[in-house]
Formats: C-alpha cells, sequence, structure tokens
C-alpha cells in the first residue's frame, strides 16, 4: 500500500513537467500501482484488521474501479482532471490504511495523557458566512476537513475536542492576509480554551517520515533536523496547524489557520513552517471559500462527520500548562 500511495502521491510533481508529456510519467505511475494492487490485493485482504475487514475489502474494490476510471482519464489526455482523480484514489488508499491499522503504531508520552488524544483520522465540516458576498453572489459555503491523528494525536486531539464542544461555532475570523487564515481566539487574556480556569496548551508536536513516533516539545529547527521531511508538511492548500507564539513551541491552544499557498512555492523542507508548526490536517474539499474570508467573516459551525468515537477525551492527573502567550504564524 505505501508504494502505491508513493506513486499515486508522485502523481502532483510529474504534473509540473509543462506540456503533454507530462502525462507520460503520470500514466507509468498509475498504471504500476494497478499492477501492484491486482498482484497484492489477496494479501493486502488478508492483513486487514478483523473488525475492520469488510471496510477493508470495500475500499480495495473502490481502489480498483478508481485506478481504471484514472487511467480512461490519462487516455482521454485530460490533464484537468487528473488532481481530481488522483485525489479521488488517494482516499481510497487511506481508506485501506486505516483498515490495516491492528492498534495504535505508538503510545502518546504518558505527561500528556490528561489531554485529548486522535487515535485515528476524523473527517469535519466547517460551514463558513462571509459578510459580505461574492461579485458572483456566493455569501459562504462548506469545507470538509481531515484531521490525523495517526501523525499528530495530540494536536489533532485538541483541534477535534474543541469542534466536539462547538467552541468555533460563531466565532471570527481573527487573520487573513493572503498567507494564512487564522481563527479560535476567543477573546479572552490567555487567548485560548480556557479550562479549569487556564488556558489548556498543548506541546509541539511533529512526527519525521520513517519516525516511530512524533518528536514533543521541540521544534525540527531546535533539533538540529530542520532539513529532514515531516510526515504531514506544509504542501497542499488549506493545510491546517496549530497557532502558537513564535517564540514559544509549547504555547498553542485553540488558534489555529489554514495555509494559502500552493505546494509549488512552499515546498517541502524548504519553507519557514514545517517542523516549526505542527500540522493537523488538510482541506479535502472547498478549499477556494479560504481565498475569500476576510477578517470577520464567521465560522458557523465546525462538526464532525466521522472518526469522533477516535477521540480519547484525556485521562489521568492535570498537565501542567504553559504560561498563557499570543497565538501567532511567522510570516
Amino acid at each position: 500500500m505505501r508504494a502505491i500511495q508513493a506513486d499515486l502521491e508522485g502523481v502532483s510533481e510529474q504534473l509540473r513537467i509543462p506540456g503533454s508529456k507530462a502525462l507520460n510519467p503520470v500514466n507509468r505511475a498509475v498504471r504500476r500501482a494497478a499492477g501492484t494492487l491486482a498482484s497484492q490485493k489477496g494479501a493486502i485482504a488478508a492483513a486487514f484488521a478483523p473488525a475492520k475487514k469488510a471496510a477493508g475489502v470495500a475500499a480495495l474494490d473502490a481502489l480498483e474501479v478508481s485506478l481504471k476510471q484514472f487511467q480512461d482519464v490519462l487516455a482521454a489526455q485530460d490533464k484537468q482532471a487528473v488532481p481530481a482523480a488522483q485525489q479521488a484514489a488517494l482516499a481510497h488508499v487511506t481508506d485501506i490504511e486505516e483498515a490495516l491499522v491492528t492498534s495504535f503504531p505508538f503510545d502518546v508520552p504518558p505527561k500528556y495523557a490528561a489531554l485529548p488524544q486522535l487515535k485515528g483520522r476524523a473527517v469535519l465540516e466547517m460551514k463558513i458566512k462571509l459578510a459580505t458576498p461574492r461579485q458572483d453572489g456566493v455569501t459562504g459555503g462548506i469545507l470538509t476537513m481531515v484531521a490525523d491523528g495517526y501523525n499528530a494525536p495530540v494536536t489533532a486531539g485538541n483541534f477535534v475536542d474543541l469542534a466536539a464542544r462547538r467552541f468555533y461555532d460563531g466565532m471570527e475570523f481573527q487573520r487573513a492576509d493572503g498567507f494564512v487564515v487564522q481563527t479560535g481566539d476567543p477573546g479572552n487574556a490567555e487567548a485560548g480554551y480556557v479550562e479549569g480556569g487556564k488556558a489548556r496548551t498543548i506541546p509541539f508536536e511533529v512526527r519525521v517520515q520513517n519516525d516511530q513516533a512524533p518528536i514533543y516539545e521541540e521544534t525540527l529547527e531546535d533539533l538540529g533536523r530542520f532539513n529532514e521531511q515531516p510526515a504531514l508538511p506544509f504542501n497542499a492548500y488549506g493545510t491546517i496547524a496549530a497557532a502558537r507564539s513564535e517564540f514559544e513551541a509549547n504555547s498553542a491552544s485553540s488558534q489555529i489557520f489554514w495555509l494559502l499557498k500552493e505546494s509549488e512555492l512552499t515546498p517541502s523542507g524548504a519553507n519557514l513552517l514545517d517542523g516549526r508548526y505542527a500540522v493537523l490536517g488538510y482541506v479535502v474539499d472547498g478549499a477556494e471559500l479560504l481565498a475569500d474570508v476576510e477578517v470577520g467573516d464567521k465560522i458557523e459551525y465546525i462538526k464532525i462527520v466521522s472518526g469522533g468515537d477516535l477521540l480519547q477525551k484525556g485521562k489521568g492527573a492535570a498537565v501542567e500548562a504553559v504560561a498563557p502567550v499570543a497565538a501567532a504564524v511567522a510570516e
């Protein structure tokens, strides 16, 4: 499945080749992915967790159909339709990989046991209301987001927990400058979600590709690993991350931001955000609406569509909170 995923994710790079020649390596990658699936489908199905077998088999069948449709798109030389076909196939890959997980792949450090944790992936829906309608009459819309607890269980867990509490419902966007869109400031002195009389803060969290578990409390820059590839990079328009004080890695609370830069402008490992701010997921549908958001526009609601059962509310002794600070994102 990792080989199939790598082939499909590589399509994004191949599409940057100008002209119709870009479709030649894409075609080879998709055919290779389809061949891998055909030869390994039985072995993959045999490896599904017992409780997830039915969902996994359905996802395998869906991926097989999706790859055939992808090849039809390529046969028609429809370059504009390639990204949609790619995302459709990758969505099924995600479902298959989740069905292969028999247990959570690592333990979150005990010192964070009191914090909410997302032990898997959750899908959330956010409805935005624009204060000023666009020229075409659009007054808002709905975005679909995926929070990735496999790679950021504490950061994603904090966000999903706040969404479950309806913390963001009715909240305004506090920043919209063409670089990021940001919200989550409730307007209190702590500039975050208050629990037990003080702001609930979470540690910085980043998982490097091929590392067994995330790193906590220190950025990759602090560790001298700034050129290494995070498992959740800032490589897509609509990347979601936790805002924090520029000078205090462990100061994130409720404020979050969405990146408004395309991947070719912010290549992984070559920008100022990777490894310095904790990514928790991505917008998978409706991201184009973020470009219309202005300061003062509102979130009507954020609700959990699926994966809410994977949220662990936290247990054990209270975690010592970092001194309250204003959250920010470096330019």
